[in-house]
């Protein structure tokens, strides 16, 4: 039998078809896994590789695996040595992301996919961390408003969202000393952010028969709760007016109408002729502060003179229960909040650690309330901070701001 002809040798273009068509190139499931381990800083920026790297950073199905891989929450912060930008921050205090803000803006503090900044001199803006996009409200008064002409500043704003629409909207109120003693009502007004939000414009809200402070406000499950005005405190004011210092004002943000009030768990109006119930029932005021943890309406009292903090949580609205879950001994970080009087938590970690945030000192604190000790961030000092809810690679909030 004859012996089977050899095979010509490959040519160089057959040898080396395969390898140039395959050298250097992931198949796309790996692509995604390695690029899924990648922090979103640097996802942001390799977007511009190519046009498929783009593709694959902005799947929703993309952006929510990277979501559940990096957990670690985010923080929207303004330091103080740099008033003209908003930083993200990670819980180790590394910046992530730097967005320019208009000067004499002051972050506020929520938690959602998008921030809000304001000014007293009636300037807010919404901002898209993810896009850096920026959006300006317009600063005129609703059409009929015949109490704001004459008001001065500060205004005070509250930036919330809609559960059932993820419609934004933001709430202006007004702050002035002399509300509670003449017959002007404290007026409101309520700004829609949706597609066309350029067309948008402000709209008047009714006013209630006392005077909140706008600067405590926070937002729960779609409705913003307020702490009285500080100016009830004043001289006594608060004792002869009858107005609790923990009592609370709620308003509905979907169908923008006050809510029945709450009477907090704290305190009880003093008689007037006790005078030493009377001076702990006004220094109480300052002490106090909304915040909302693991979903719920918390009231955080700061005893300041016995180094306590008290968490109280709202568990009926209807009934107007709260439990006290959480006594927290801070003699162990006395020193940084020996000045401080509002104590706000902001987040309660997956481990049960909170993060807290002392304005008066600039210091972002992490807390264990199991063993009453505190961990100071290492950060620069905070003129005002936020939680960022969303998602750096997330495009889809681009159609509001």
């Amino acid at each position: 039998m004859a012996s089977p002809m050899p095979l010509p040798p490959p040519t160089s273009r057959a040898r080396l078809t395969p390898a140039t068509s395959s050298a250097g190139v992931l198949s796309p499931d790996m692509l995604f896994d390695v690029l899924l381990r990648l922090p979103a800083k640097e996802l942001c920026r390799l977007r511009a590789v190519c046009r498929s790297w783009r593709s694959l950073t902005i799947d929703p199905l993309f952006i929510s695996a990277h979501a559940d891989r990096h957990r670690s929450p985010l923080f929207l912060a303004r330091f103080r040595d740099d008033k003209v930008h908003i930083h993200v921050m990670d819980l180790s205090g590394n910046l992530v992301k730097r967005i320019a803000i208009p000067r004499g803006h002051q972050l506020l503090c929520t938690r959602l996919e998008l921030a809000c900044v304001a000014s007293p001199s009636n300037s807010c803006c919404v901002l898209n961390p993810a896009t850096g996009g920026v959006y300006a409200l317009p600063r005129g008064p609703a059409l009929v408003q015949p109490q704001r002409e004459s008001l001065r500043r500060p205004d005070t704003f509250v930036f919330g969202r809609v559960a059932s629409t993820g419609e934004y909207k933001v709430i202006r109120t007004f702050n002035r000393a002399e509300f509670p003693h003449n017959d002007k009502l404290q007026p409101f007004e309520v700004f829609t952010l949706n597609g066309a939000a350029s067309i948008g414009q402000w709209r008047i809200l009714d006013s209630r028969d006392f005077v909140v402070e706008a600067s405590s406000a926070v937002v729960v499950d779609g409705a913003v709760y307020f702490l009285m005005n500080s100016s009830y405190n004043r001289r006594g004011r608060a004792v002869t007016s009858g107005i609790p210092a923990d009592y609370i004002a709620s308003l509905d943000i979907e169908r923008e109408e006050w809510r029945r009030d709450l009477q907090g768990p704290i305190s009880g109006s003093p008689v007037i002729g006790d005078l030493d119930a009377r001076d702990d029932y006004m220094f109480m005021w300052p002490q106090l502060a909304l915040a909302e943890l693991k979903g719920s309406l918390v009231l955080s009292y700061y005893r300041r003179r016995q180094f306590i903090l008290d968490l109280w949580f709202l568990k009926d609205f209807e009934d107007g229960h709260w439990v006290k879950e959480y006594s927290i001994r801070t003699g162990s970080i006395g020193f940084c909040l020996a000045d401080e009087y509002r104590v706000k938590p902001l987040l309660m970690l997956d481990d049960g650690r909170l993060v807290i945030y002392a304005a008066l000192t600039g210091l972002l604190l992490i807390c264990d309330p199991q063993t009453n000790t505190f961990t100071e961030l290492e950060t620069k000092h905070l003129d005002s901070i936020s939680v960022y809810a969303g998602n750096l690679l997330s495009l889809q909030e681009g159609n509001i701001v």
